[in-house]
């Protein structure tokens, strides 16, 4: 056993310091950004914000919607493979190059995966998603993977670790997906007393990423669109949501009333919600690391984007950043004891 004395930190405990800037207004930054990869020969552009695969986010209708906007969609790993080609017989190449398709590390994965391709060959991104990225097989599967889709974009998570982001870039990953416990609805870091604030998890798996040319997705822990900017600010390549996309139109998940008014069911991947409606349930020799909850339903995700968007540009302007790819090069955090005057939230 032993203990790290420096203090991690997550978006709570920091702000971002203003500083002087010769932008007149937020309609001068371009929040638009081009990735080429380490392994894939493909290069990428849009705005690098993510819904997460999650199926009450990362829908096919969440895909269409955010690729208007040229944001990108992790889609879930449960629909169909008939589900995947009625999708597919609806879609532009635009919204095709904005999708990922996600996967587990099982055989019947890999089968899966390998059908899905054999109809929809133009898709170009792979997310192979597992709670924690850290076992020997996980590594192997990526380097598998790789092997069979040489010229696939691989996104590979989840981790917190500038070594496991090594091991995972050296394995064939062109994406790391970071962050263990931040999301809204996970609760591993209740169950496990495993996890990572997320700001020093982005600072330090970035700098491990960037060190062999490949990238990250901070994925979790974003509430309001001022943690976006502080994930980007820290050095995040993409930035992945879940709570902030999920209650919409767009978003899956059952709609019920209360009260008069309507929410969406929104929950995690390893809830038992989530176990029940995919595997039957919770099997005997695990627990649930997620909790279901009830979102307020929020119309078109729309209005959600244009928030997150125009507060995106916001930050830039307050830091002089005309792009985002400038943004981690003109932050200074601040640690602070507090956010905002909550007066007006009791």
């Amino acid at each position: 056993m032993r203990i790290e004395n420096d203090i991690k930190l997550g978006f709570k405990d920091v702000m971002i310091r203003p500083k002087r800037s010769t932008l007149k207004s937020r309609s001068e930054v371009n929040l638009e950004r081009e990735f080429k990869f380490l392994h894939s020969p493909y290069s990428w552009s849009g705005i690098p914000i993510m819904a997460a695969n999650m199926d009450t986010v990362g829908t096919f209708e969440m895909a269409k919607a955010l690729s208007e906007k040229k944001l990108f969609t992790a889609i879930h790993k449960h629909y169909s493979i008939n589900d995947w080609n009625i999708f597919s017989s609806t879609i532009s190449e635009e919204t095709a190059s904005n999708i990922a398709v996600s996967t587990g590390i099982g055989k019947q994965d890999y089968e899966k995966l390998s059908n899905i391709f054999k109809f929809n060959p133009y898709i170009k991104f792979i997310c192979i998603d597992v709670a924690n990225g850290y076992s020997e097989y996980f590594a192997d599967f990526v380097k598998r993977t790789r092997e069979l889709y040489p010229n696939k974009v691989i996104i590979a998570g989840n981790v917190v670790t500038g070594e496991m982001v090594e091991e995972l870039l050296l394995s064939g990953a062109d994406i790391v997906k970071v962050g263990i416990g931040p999301g809204s609805v996970c609760t591993t870091r209740v169950k496990t007393g495993v996890g990572y604030p997320q700001l020093s998890a982005i600072i330090e798996c970035a700098d491990a990423a960037h060190g062999l040319g490949g990238q990250i997705i901070s994925d979790g822990g974003c509430t309001i669109p001022g943690d976006i900017a502080k994930a980007f600010g820290a050095g995040a390549d993409f930035v992945m949501l879940g709570g902030m996309l999920a209650g919409h139109d767009e978003s899956g998940g059952e709609m019920i009333e209360k009260q008069g008014k309507p929410f969406r069911k929104f929950y995690g991947m390893s809830s038992s919600t989530a176990m029940e409606k995919h595997v039957g349930g919770v099997a005997e020799y695990r627990a649930s690391e997620g909790k279901t909850v009830e979102v307020p339903y929020k119309g078109s995700v729309e209005n959600t984007l244009q928030d997150i968007l125009g507060g995106l540009r916001s930050t830039c302007t307050y830091v002089g950043a005309s792009r985002l790819k400038e943004l981690t090069k003109r932050t200074t955090f601040i640690r602070v004891n507090e956010q905002e005057n909550r007066i007006y939230n009791l």
